[in-house]
Parts: C-alpha cells; sequence; structure tokens
C-alpha cells in the first residue's frame, strides 16, 4: 500500500494561519480559551498574542483539558479504547463556576470528520464533545442560580479550529455556535511540527512540497 498524502504544516504556517483569522475571532469577543490538549494549546497561546486587549493590554487567560479517543489509559479498557472518548484533564472541581458568565473558545488543531466520537446514535469531532460536556457542566451550575439571572450569566462558546478538512462530516455542530476555521484543506494526512521528532527534517520536507506545488 502506498503512502499515503501528507499536508506538512510549519509553526510559521500555522502561525500565519491564527494571525489572518484573529481579526474574525475578535468579533466573538472571547475573555477565555480553551485549550484541547495536546493540539489545541500551541495554537491558542498563538492565538491569545493575537487578542490582546490594546488598551489594556491584558492577556487572555488560558483553560486546558484533555480528551483522548486512542490513548490506552490506566483503568481503561479494551472496548473503551478507539471508541469512547475519555476525559485526561477537565476544569478542576468546579467547572462551571469556573465558566459561568464567560465568553469561552474552545481550541483545537483539526476538524476531520467528526467521526472521533461515537456519541449514542452520532458522530462528533472532539470539539464537539467537549463543548457538549462543558454546557453541561454550566447547565450544572446554573441550577443553583435564580431563574431570573441564568440567561445572563449562561457561558457563551465558540469553536475555531486551524484546519477544517473538505470532506463530509458525520456530525453537526449546533446552528448558535460561532465556528471559525483558520484554513480549509484537502481531505490529506496532516503533520504538525508538535508531532515531529526531527523538526528540521519536517521542515525540510514541508519546503520541499510547498516547491513542488508553485
Amino acid at each position: 500500500m502506498s503512502e499515503p498524502a501528507h499536508i506538512r504544516a510549519t509553526y510559521n504556517d500555522i502561525h500565519n494561519i491564527i494571525k489572518a483569522s484573529s481579526a474574525k475571532i475578535a468579533e466573538f469577543k472571547p475573555n477565555m480559551l480553551i485549550a484541547i490538549g495536546g493540539g489545541g494549546f500551541f495554537p491558542a497561546r498563538v492565538l491569545r498574542t493575537f487578542l490582546k486587549d490594546p488598551s489594556t493590554k491584558r492577556n487572555i487567560p488560558i483553560q486546558a483539558i484533555g480528551l483522548s479517543l486512542y490513548e490506552s489509559l490506566p483503568g481503561t479498557t479494551a472496548e473503551q479504547l478507539g471508541n469512547e472518548v475519555i476525559r485526561t484533564q477537565w476544569l478542576g472541581p468546579e467547572p462551571g463556576k469556573t465558566l459561568l458568565g464567560r465568553r469561552a473558545l474552545i481550541v483545537d488543531e483539526v476538524d476531520d470528520s467528526r467521526k472521533t466520537l461515537q456519541y449514542g446514535n452520532r458522530d462528533k469531532l472532539i470539539a464537539r464533545y467537549a463543548l457538549s460536556e462543558l454546557q453541561k457542566d454550566v447547565e450544572n451550575e446554573l441550577q443553583a442560580v435564580p431563574e431570573s439571572e441564568r440567561d445572563a450569566l449562561r457561558t457563551k462558546f465558540a469553536i475555531f479550529v486551524v484546519h477544517n478538512k473538505l470532506k463530509p462530516k458525520l456530525g453537526e455542530l449546533p446552528p448558535d455556535i460561532p465556528y471559525f476555521a483558520g484554513a480549509e484543506v484537502e481531505d490529506l494526512w496532516l503533520d504538525y511540527p508538535w508531532e515531529a521528532m526531527d523538526i528540521e527534517e519536517h521542515d525540510r520536507l514541508a519546503a520541499e512540497d510547498k516547491a513542488k506545488s508553485t
């Protein structure tokens, strides 16, 4: 079987994609970034640079969550591996309090088929699963708030992915959730620099690919 075609993204490529996306994302006015590890960490940190308030110079706080589908972790069963998303890190013991009243942007690296998780009868990308679970945390916290105050305190969510693959999606995002994709790419294997063992070789191959396409 032949090697599948690859797209090799360099750190500079990703930095520039995020920079180009930041003005549109700023319209959502996020005041919290939620990075999905490990692919969301670097994009979230770069994005924060471009979303800094120019008047106050304040940085937007970054929270991290960990979700694993394929990683074998202590306590996971063979049935769970590859079929069930496991929380490896979350927003502390009271996530709802952390989120209440925020405008939170969930950040990840790629939107693939959205088949990352089969949840009930629907397939969803990791960010969709994260969104659903975070919304549950918020709703649980709102139960302690007078009903007349809940709408004002309910967290507003949005999603940003660096790359959106141009392929049919098996799951849908709620229509009221803003969705930002930095770049749309063909359905090819994406190689990210933070996965490379040899970054110089990764960048060399990326440069070769770009030279062939010009």
